[in-house]
């Protein structure tokens, strides 16, 4: 269980939940009729929910979609799954709660898909109609609590928590490990970090998860707040250079982030590294950063996958000759690689099945003790359901570093060895 990662998600659509509008849902009777497994010599059918036209705009939400579809269009290729052809259905959602329940509606009660892979929903409304199907939803991206609280659904991420249909977590806790300020501080002997955010709720909640994750592992932590409408970035640079800051965490958009770079560069600020997420993990960066070489070249980024620059690793080389003909000058990113590992994970359950495909089947390779990891794609992925929740955990992490002409580099000895025992602490989304 990695819970930050799902907080760094959770932060996101909380974030981004200022510029979308809220719908109502459709009523639980629609869904009266219940999807059953496809019957032999028939194309498996999977859903994939996107948000692809939120209010965020762009392709925000897309790359597990887009990683999924890949890796289907190859799986298809080469024969299917026991010569059964896997046919992905997607839906746009809209980033909305009437959107994803629409489209829960749509592929469970009128496509019959046989399971959902690879969600990305801003607002996952429709999560428990799937629980109460007992439709599996596999690898979806935690950008909401649902894959903490109800069963049938298994995030990226893995879980530990109980998931019985009620609150999140334990009693609507979440649990997250230090473990990205341990790696900063024991392997680059950083001591400062500022924690930069909006004057907005959500980004506060953010900020105040980094410094109590800081202050656990005894950092000096300097806060700095900036007005969500009319952010001064100068004044933050300024503070930072003043304060001697070795790292930058913030709970700011992509936007934010980039103008900061921005102001940090025109400052003179100098930092051992400026710490973003996986979901700015991607080849844009010379784009986004074009006006901040020097921040650009101290952007690094945590995870709980492989780099997909990592190309030596043969699945990662599969995903990228998998992905080349697909993007259409789009950006590659590590979200696509976690779309593409969601897709791989259902298939890895389907062939387990031997030919008698259903799903219970498909949730005892999901449930079972082994971790999954993709071929290596993915850290070492579980659902365990404990009555109550670890203190401390060893727990693994996935680093790199932007440089110029080489792209995202993977630091230390990968994510397999970059590891540690650190405290978990408590936090309510």
């Amino acid at each position: 269980m990695r819970p930050f990662r799902a907080a760094e998600a959770l932060f996101l659509t909380l974030l981004l939940a200022l510029l979308a509008a809220c719908g109502s849902r459709l009523p639980e009777a629609a869904f009266g009729t219940r999807s059953t497994g496809p019957a032999d010599g028939t194309p498996i059918r999977v859903g994939i929910i996107t948000s692809a036209t939120s209010p965020v705009g762009g392709d925000a939400f897309t790359g597990p979609r887009d990683g999924a579809l890949a890796y289907f269009a190859a799986l298809n290729a080469d024969g299917g799954v026991a010569g059964r052809r896997v046919e992905p259905v997607t839906c746009d959602d809209g980033g909305s709660g009437v959107g994803n329940t629409a489209c829960v509606h749509e592929l469970l009660d009128e496509k019959k898909v046989f399971a959902l892979v690879a969600t990305t929903a801003l607002d996952y409304a429709g999560a428990p109609l799937v629980a109460r199907a007992g439709v599996p939803d596999i690898g979806g991206q935690p950008l909401g609590p649902a894959y903490d609280t109800y069963p049938h659904l298994y995030g990226i991420y893995g879980s530990l928590a109980p998931r019985t249909g009620g609150s999140p977590g334990w009693n609507g806790v979440l649990y997250g490990g230090t473990e990205v300020y341990r790696y900063f501080r024991t392997e680059h002997g950083a001591g400062t970090a500022a924690v930069v955010s909006y004057n907005q709720a959500a980004s506060a909640a953010y900020a105040r998860l980094i410094v109590a994750g800081l202050r656990a592992e005894g950092y000096r932590v300097v806060t700095e707040q900036v007005d969500f409408a009319l952010p001064n970035y100068r004044a933050v640079a300024a503070d930072l250079r003043a304060q001697r800051a070795d790292l930058v965490f913030d709970a700011l958009d992509s936007h934010g982030n980039a103008r900061l770079c921005e102001a940090m560069d025109d400052a003179g600020v100098r930092v051992t590294a400026k710490v973003t997420n996986v979901q700015n993990w991607n080849s844009a960066v010379p784009q986004d950063y074009a006006r901040s070489p020097v921040c650009r070249n101290a952007l690094w980024v945590t995870g709980s996958s492989r780099n997909y620059e990592d190309t030596d690793h043969p699945a990662v080389k599969a995903f990228r000759e998998g992905v080349r003909g697909t993007l259409k000058g789009r950006p590659l990113s590590q979200w696509q690689l976690e779309g593409w590992a969601a897709a791989m994970w259902f298939t890895d359950a389907a062939r387990s099945c031997a030919g008698a495909l259903t799903r219970a089947c498909v949730e005892r390779y999901l449930n079972r003790p082994e971790p999954y990891t993709a071929g290596g794609l993915l850290l070492p992925v579980r659902f365990e359901r404990l009555d109550e929740p670890p203190k401390a955990r060893r727990t693994c992490l996935s680093v790199a570093r932007w440089q110029d002409g080489r792209g995202w580099v993977t630091q230390g000895g990968g994510m397999t060895a970059t590891c540690a025992t650190v405290p978990q602490l408590p936090y309510r989304p």
